[in-house]
């Protein structure tokens, strides 16, 4: 911002600005501890008893945690419940360090700031740290075997507009090209030969650091689930119910290890509900209602369908949009890139997807997954009354556009 026009349009000047690396890290890891501490606290007050170890399943009524220095507990239960999570997937044939060639974990604590940085990937996590560390000063190239950027899920016109907008920072994006492998040279620079997806010449790129970001897969190894009977899916996946429970009834699974978005908020959800079913009461989740984010500048965030879902099932749609350059508070804070999309039934005006990029993304889908959640159509969004000058008034207008055919001010 103070290298860029924007601190210099708002008549904000400044000189000797220098980034301290070492202190930002720091704040962030204190960040981190207060959060993981945080969790510490609650097992406290809730009474929760937490055992320091790697756990396996050792019986059906049963899980056994061996500790680093060896050691064993075995813990005899009624119900467990699997929530290991999921690891980075790795590349094959490119070793990670964690130092030059990173993962996801590595990317996090750099000791400097690259001087160019290639991401295999250019997904939710790849498109995530590419902006970090491009805005901390790397030049960043996103490497990407799909011809669209943001990952799996997003709304086509939403990933267009969205790339659009990266690229003016200064991200570059290789798209429908294919990673081979990776060598490192003996000056410390590494050569990544890539192709394209569909076949052709080959290419070699160079960069400082070679982060790897192909996605994560789940963590389903060594935790005693064969001695169980209980087998993987074809993904490495727990095969659940509806009631998240795996063949053997006292034993469940939920988030990452089972089918569905690997999203930290689909996960707690399904626990929360999961450990309810365990005492009684009902199980529901409608994973259409789970919002996606990518945290940006500006955020992406949808829920529900996409235009391309929708016409591939055959549901007549209609399609609301809104430009945050219209709005207000954008307008006066100069940050006016990205739009909301909303799509309806063309029939009854039922709510079937939302899809914003722009800033504060992320705060206003929670609007939008409520309103689908209550099966509300878009009249009723665009009949309540929304603050003035809020960003969220442009969701009120895509939804007007979406419902009536026309936005009021637009």
């Amino acid at each position: 911002m103070a290298h860029g026009k924007d601190f210099e349009s708002r008549g904000i000047e400044i000189s000797g600005i220098s980034l301290n690396l070492e202190k930002m890290m720091a704040q962030k890891s204190g960040a981190v501890k207060a959060l993981t501490g945080g969790i510490a606290h609650l097992f406290k007050q809730n009474k929760v008893t937490h055992v320091n170890g790697f756990g396996r399943v050792s019986g059906k009524n049963q899980v056994t945690a061996t500790t680093d220095d060896g050691s064993e507990q075995v813990i005899n239960t009624k119900n467990i419940l699997i929530a290991t999570g999921s690891e980075v997937t790795p590349f094959p044939g490119i070793q990670i360090d964690e130092e030059t060639v990173v993962s996801s974990t590595g990317a996090l604590s750099l000791k400097k700031v690259p001087e160019e940085l290639i991401v295999i990937g250019a997904g939710v996590i790849g498109v995530e740290l590419g902006s970090v560390w491009q805005r901390l000063g790397s030049k960043v190239t996103a490497v990407e075997f799909l011809g669209h950027v943001g990952g799996m899920g997003i709304d086509m016109e939403i990933s267009k507009n969205f790339q659009r907008i990266l690229q003016k920072q200064g991200l570059k994006f290789k798209l429908g090209t294919k990673v081979l492998g990776a060598t490192k040279r003996p000056d410390g620079k590494i050569d990544v030969a890539v192709e394209a997806a569909a076949g052709g010449k080959n290419e070699t790129l160079t960069c400082d650091v070679l982060l790897v970001c192909i996605g994560r897969r789940p963590f389903t190894q060594n935790l005693g689930l064969d001695s169980v009977g209980i087998e993987l899916d074809n993904r490495g996946r727990i095969p659940v119910n509806n009631r998240f429970q795996t063949k053997v009834p006292s034993i469940y699974a939920i988030g990452d290890v089972v089918a569905g978005p690997m999203l930290a908020h689909k996960a707690e959800d399904e626990g929360i509900i999961c450990v309810e079913g365990m005492a009684g009461g009902a199980v529901h989740i409608d994973y259409n209602c789970v919002p996606s984010v990518i945290y940006t500048h500006p955020e992406v965030a949808w829920v529900g369908k996409t235009e391309e879902q929708l016409k591939e099932e055959g549901v007549p749609y209609k399609v609301g949009k809104f430009p945050f350059a219209a709005n207000s508070r954008a307008k006066t804070n100069a940050d006016t890139d990205g739009l909301v999309k909303i799509l309806s039934h063309k029939e009854t005006d039922r709510m079937l997807g939302s899809h914003i990029l722009g800033t504060g993304a992320g705060e206003m889908i929670n609007e939008a997954a409520l309103a689908m959640e209550y099966g509300a159509s878009c009249e009723d969004i665009a009949r309540v009354c929304h603050a003035h000058p809020t960003v969220s008034e442009a969701f009120r207008e895509a939804n007007l556009a979406a419902s009536f055919g026309k936005a009021i001010n637009f």
